[in-house]
């Protein structure tokens, strides 16, 4: 064993010198990619996962040649059938991992989905602030961190709250059925113009929606920007401003009703300490 080992030092060293140039390798493709994206459009992301493939394709690489080196007997095509082999039985064990790698890079290439976008998928929702090859980091307003597998994402409807700068926003007034459909729209509609949350290029909209059990709604719509924030300050706006053009116009914004009918006439009295009339 002793001799073994003495005739094969040299070959160490040499399998240790490749691994040496294989991280040197490693190190320097890094810093030209680095160097070379730096200035690029490319997303955060993306360089992120150029990054890992280059180290895991430099690693392979070198290992594979360290190893053919200690052992000469093993040929790269027998490793490579070895390699296909095994990759076989981890694939059927890491099915999960590996759908999740996938499903990351996919995700990656995808414009619509950026770092600091607000996005909704299922009951999940949350600003991307980071996306890996295994998972995706996303933080509640309430400042929550939910970690959400890639292959999540990739197989269900996300909504992308943040795509663009702007989104409509829908609300729905009562009022109450005595009240004059023309003169209530025409009052709620003056109510947003000139509002400075809400994009006037893109206007106001009052519709008349549907007879409720109680009042006439109608649809208001209006356009502000993307982000949950923005959306609660644009709707306390537009409810402040509909309800007090409302009270000042004098038009009812009505509360259910409710009358009671009965069989027979009930009989009225008054009571009071000692008599009852």
């Amino acid at each position: 064993m002793w001799v073994g080992f003495v005739e094969l030092l040299p070959l160490l060293a040499i399998a240790l010198v490749v691994l040496i140039i294989t991280w040197l390798m490693t190190r320097v493709l890094t810093a030209v990619l680095k160097r070379s994206l730096k200035n690029s459009k490319i997303r955060r992301s993306l360089c992120e996962l150029f990054d890992s493939l280059i180290k895991v394709t430099v690693w392979t690489v070198g290992f594979l040649i360290a190893i053919t080196i200690i052992f000469p007997s093993l040929t790269p095509a027998k490793l490579l059938t070895v390699l296909g082999l095994g990759s076989v039985a981890v694939g059927l064990a890491f099915k999960d991992i590996f759908e999740n790698f996938f499903a990351g890079i996919l995700i990656m290439l995808r414009k619509p989905m950026r770092i600091g976008d607000f996005v909704e998928c299922e009951s999940i929702n949350g600003r991307v602030e980071k996306i890996t090859v295994r998972e995706t980091y996303l933080r509640k307003t309430d400042d929550q961190l939910i970690i959400v597998p890639n292959s999540f994402l990739f197989k269900n409807p996300v909504y992308v709250l943040t795509d663009l700068s702007l989104r409509r926003f829908d609300l729905v007034v009562g009022v109450a059925y005595g009240e004059d459909v023309d003169i209530a729209r025409e009052v709620i509609r003056s109510a947003l113009e000139g509002l400075d949350d809400i994009n006037q290029q893109r206007g106001v909209e009052v519709y008349a929606r549907e007879f409720n059990s109680s009042s006439l709604d109608f649809t208001v719509r209006w356009w502000a920007n993307s982000r949950p924030i923005d959306m609660h300050k644009s709707r306390d706006i537009v409810v402040t401003a509909v309800k007090k053009a409302l009270d000042e116009a004098g038009i009812e914004i009505p509360f259910p009703y409710r009358t009671l009918t009965f069989k027979e006439p009930l009989p009225l009295s008054n009571h009071n300490d000692n008599e009852s009339v």
